[in-house]
């Protein structure tokens, strides 16, 4: 397997005379208890992911946000705790043992490595993370390739009893490949929870024939949009003069921008799409809903 010569089992790498101890003390450092990975070397979440493999003694089978990288979800840092799942081991520090059992078609292979499939990857994120973190993890992984919700229900409705499973339920139909950060995923938690209509995302903003802007999510219908401005916004001068300019020829437009950043308290942006939407004569139902979404 490729990357393998930067990821070695000691007592392995020893006895197949790859290395002797005191070049493994010397060369490598230690990734897992008895897994060690060549110095010099920027340790990537594929080798991290190798490492765990081999912890596993090639029996376990990466999943969670890990298989969700190794599937080319965004947005994932590469120092994640690595989930194996389908094992029994010793817990060993940065590994996420998972014993549930796995069958031969929710396991497939990426960067040479056993993975959970898509669809079982996206099971697994939507019952085992914080309800928030797990619809990002949703939609960064449709985002990617789309998977169809059905066949992770599928899974729902034949493991019925397994932990976390109705917050999957819940999350499933709000996933959306749309959604370009994990902070945008964040708010539209926030509008489902507090009752507003679902919005759609990556709105196209036509000018003529062409499209001039794609808006986060919003209501085409009342021409109000939701807007997440990140920090590369605000702190880049050139970017800030093109958003300014961008805002007021979506206002030319008739279009009403929330624009929402990361100081915001959800009260006060909530309250500014709800008066948004009010005046442009969208009937609301809302409610009052404790959430632990950002």
């Amino acid at each position: 397997m490729p990357g393998m010569n930067r990821v070695v089992l000691g007592g392995e790498a020893v006895r197949a005379g790859v290395a002797t101890r005191h070049e493994l003390a010397r060369d490598y450092t230690r990734l897992y208890r008895g897994v060690f990975v060549r110095k010099g070397i920027e340790v990537t979440l594929r080798d991290r992911a190798i490492g765990a493999w081999l912890a596993t003694g090639r029996k376990g089978v990466i999943g969670g946000v890990a298989a969700a990288a190794l599937h080319g979800a965004p947005w994932i840092d590469p120092d994640i705790r690595i989930e194996v799942v389908g094992v029994t081991c010793r817990p060993r520090d940065g590994l996420v043992v998972r014993r549930d059992l796995l069958t031969g078609d929710q396991i497939t292979y990426r960067s040479g490595l056993p993975v959970t499939t898509r669809i079982r990857t996206a099971f697994d994120l939507g019952r085992h993370l914080e309800r928030a973190e797990a619809l990002a993890r949703l939609d960064a992984l449709m985002w990617n390739q789309r998977f169809d919700i059905g066949d992770v229900l599928d899974i729902a409705d034949r493991l019925p009893r397994l932990r976390g499973i109705a917050q999957l339920r819940e999350l499933l139909p709000l996933v959306d490949g749309g959604a370009a950060s994990p902070r945008e995923s964040a708010i539209r938690l926030r509008l489902h929870d507090k009752g507003f209509p679902r919005p759609e995302t990556q709105i196209p903003v036509l000018q003529g024939s062409r499209a001039i802007a794609f808006l986060d999510m919003g209501w085409q219908e009342y021409g109000v949009a939701v807007e997440y401005d990140g920090d590369h916004h605000r702190k880049n001068r050139e970017q800030y003069v093109k958003d300014i300019g961008r805002l007021r020829t979506l206002e030319a437009l008739d279009w009403i921008v929330i624009r929402v950043i990361a100081e915001d308290r959800p009260e006060e942006w909530l309250a500014r799409v709800e008066g948004a939407l009010h005046r442009r004569g969208c009937p609301l139902a809302l409610r009052d809903r404790p959430t632990l979404a950002a």
